[in-house]
């Protein structure tokens, strides 16, 4: 087992590093451009996100069982009703999800 002092030191060290990695990007490009290939993934990434997420919700449905994929085919709807009304890539991803989930306990 662990001592304090040893988690303590470790929760520490992690923290610092998390803030580290997190904040570089602000520090790094506050004065200039970032560079065209993150320009690339920071366009692309939310559609490759929300085409992982279909995917993910329609591998494992079985149709001749209740409720024939219904949670899975309803949350896409809703992602894809709430990008089109909102344009929000984020809106869309964390509330389809959410649907999904939901809907999957209860039904």
């Amino acid at each position: 087992m662990s001592s304090p002092t040893t988690v303590a030191l470790t929760i520490i060290l992690t923290s610092l590093i998390l803030f580290f990695y997190r904040g570089a990007p602000f520090l790094i490009f506050a004065k200039r451009e970032p560079p065209a290939a993150l320009r690339f993934v920071e366009k692309c990434l939310p559609p490759l996100i929300i085409a992982t997420l279909i995917v993910y919700c329609l591998k494992d449905i079985d149709y001749a069982a209740r409720p024939w994929g219904a949670p899975q085919f309803i949350a896409i709807a809703a992602t894809v009703g709430l990008h089109l009304w909102k344009k929000n890539s984020m809106l869309s991803i964390f509330g389809g999800t959410i649907l999904f989930m939901v809907l999957n306990r209860i039904m």
